[in-house]
């Protein structure tokens, strides 16, 4: 019998990490969850690491909840040292955890708004960095792996400002540069663009300026779609040839024939703006 993959889902206490998880689990993955939120009233949000465990248990897989703080990089060791002995490999590092402030999302300048905004650079890139630091030796030792980063078309143009769009350029592009290092070790790094998420933060957002954001229901993704992309791509047998590239969720979705719930097809970033990844050179420099 064939053990199940073993997934570590970051930020998975609600919203992307969270549908992320629950997919896998539908897979049959064993998921590790993590995230700060260990029972409600914690957050202001709704959601926690164990909820999300039930839901990848009841969904088929094995729940797992972790309490990790990934700003402290002492606690994300630990996980990594903890699923190491737990299940001596890691099959899939969905790299989600990031720290949005509610005051990154107003309609206000940079100079207006909070220095603590950039913190996502700490919980977002920084703490991707980390986690993938410390995943990395439970991949290479079986010599196949996926690094998954979750990102945004913010990545390419003005999306709330200039602390957000940093974060996912560069979680585009430390994709592109980790999969150099990994290439010969047979693991694989990919960038996700998602869309629109219907996540319970996005729904307060709209209700914020309904006037204004409704629109963008027309055109939204369940959290849970783009773990079942990841469950593709893991699973493509071109993976290699796909590392270090980002991708459009939606695009991934119609090379590989997934619908999201209720039969749905999202609609490509590119297709409704003219915007896509922006392109990574071969040129490597050592």
């Amino acid at each position: 019998m064939v053990d199940a993959p073993v997934a570590v889902v970051t930020g998975a206490s609600r919203g992307a990490g969270r549908g992320i998880a629950h997919a896998l689990g539908s897979h049959g993955c064993t998921v590790y969850v993590t995230g700060r939120t260990e029972r409600a009233g914690e957050s202001v949000l709704d959601g926690t690491i164990h909820e999300t465990a039930e839901l990848v248990t009841a969904a088929g897989g094995t729940g797992i909840a972790v309490r990790v703080d990934h700003a402290d990089d002492e606690q994300t060791k630990a996980l990594f040292e903890r699923v190491g002995r737990e299940q001596a490999r890691l099959d899939i590092l969905v790299n989600n955890a990031v720290t949005i402030r509610d005051e990154m999302m107003g309609r206000t300048r940079f100079w207006e708004e909070p220095v603590n905004v950039i913190d996502t650079l700490d919980v977002g890139l920084r703490s991707s960095y980390v986690a993938t630091v410390y995943a990395a030796p439970l991949m290479l030792a079986q010599r196949r792996g996926l690094v998954v980063f979750t990102s945004a078309p913010g990545a390419a143009h003005y999306v709330f400002g200039p602390a957000y769009g940093v974060h996912k350029a560069g979680t585009d592009k430390m994709a592109a540069d980790m999969a150099v290092d990994f290439r010969d070790f047979g693991i694989a790094t990919a960038s996700i663009w998602m869309g629109v998420l219907l996540t319970e933060r996005f729904k307060q957002l709209v209700a914020t300026a309904p006037d204004k954001l409704a629109h963008l229901l027309d055109n939204t993704e369940t959290p849970e779609f783009t773990g079942h992309l990841i469950w593709a791509l893991f699973h493509d047998p071109q993976l290699m040839d796909k590392s270090g590239q980002t991708f459009i969720g939606a695009e991934l979705a119609a090379q590989y024939g997934i619908k999201d719930a209720e039969d749905r097809e999202p609609a490509s970033y590119r297709d409704l703006h003219g915007i896509h990844p922006i392109r990574q050179f071969d040129r490597v420099l050592r």
